[in-house]
């Protein structure tokens, strides 16, 4: 196999536990004001609100909203719905920052740093550049680049945000690889002629998840871990 020249992460579920870091956060912060609810069920709807809030972004519905926004406007709606009391907003405010502050899984240091050493490595993702450099700062991550759908004001898996990642880095598209958890991303960077590797969350969603449990047939490489991944890619 011919080795791509870099590769660009997914974040949210292929490299971070988002659902098992915002529930302890908000938990903490729940019992610190005696608030009391289901946290796991509200952080799954709160992530459920993730697509269809930049489905409105690409439609034009709204105009460019960055994730940050967009993650502070469902927090608002499901913080009503879960019959919550209103917070000030410099609370509101921690709690839509939580999303800076995610903890990665056990194989993500490990792993990346074996693949730095042989490849450019950034990330490709729909969180916004003053997230990401909190987030990887928090997880202690080291990446060559940043690349955010803000830079191209395009949401995956607008093809935008693949091929100016490519672009960006001075590489035609089948000399990049995306590296994600989710078949939905893959299948729409390899549609943009990247090259493709499926790493397997099968509990990114919870102990109850359906999705995302094997790479789809167009997928290019499979692994269970970073790790998996280093070993298996070739020298660059």
């Amino acid at each position: 196999m011919e080795p791509p020249k870099a590769l660009v992460f997914d974040v949210f579920g292929t490299l971070v536990d988002w659902r098992t870091s915002i529930a302890l956060q908000l938990r903490a912060f729940g019992r610190s004001r005696g608030l009391e609810a289901d946290w796991e069920r509200f952080v799954d709807a709160w992530r459920a609100a993730y697509v269809p809030s930049m489905e409105r972004v690409r439609r034009g519905e709204i105009g460019w909203a960055n994730l940050d926004a967009l993650h502070a406007a469902s927090f608002d709606d499901l913080w009503r719905s879960f019959g919550l009391q209103s917070l000030p907003p410099d609370e509101r405010t921690f709690c839509v920052e939580m999303w800076h502050r995610l903890e990665p899984w056990s194989d993500v240091r490990a792993g990346l740093e074996r693949l730095r050493r042989r490849y450019v490595v950034g990330t490709l993702s729909n969180g916004n550049v003053a997230l990401q450099v909190d987030l990887v700062r928090h997880a202690g991550l080291h990446f060559d680049v940043l690349f955010s759908a803000e830079h191209f004001r395009r949401y995956k898996p607008d093809a935008g945000t693949y091929l100016g990642a490519a672009e960006l880095l001075g590489l035609a598209p089948a000399e990049l690889m995306l590296v994600a958890a989710h078949n939905g991303d893959l299948a729409a960077a390899a549609s943009c002629g990247l090259r493709t590797a499926f790493i397997a969350r099968p509990h990114e969603y919870g102990p109850e998840q359906r999705q995302d449990l094997a790479p789809e047939p167009r997928i290019e490489l499979a692994a269970r871990d970073l790790v998996a991944l280093a070993e298996a890619l070739p020298s660059a």
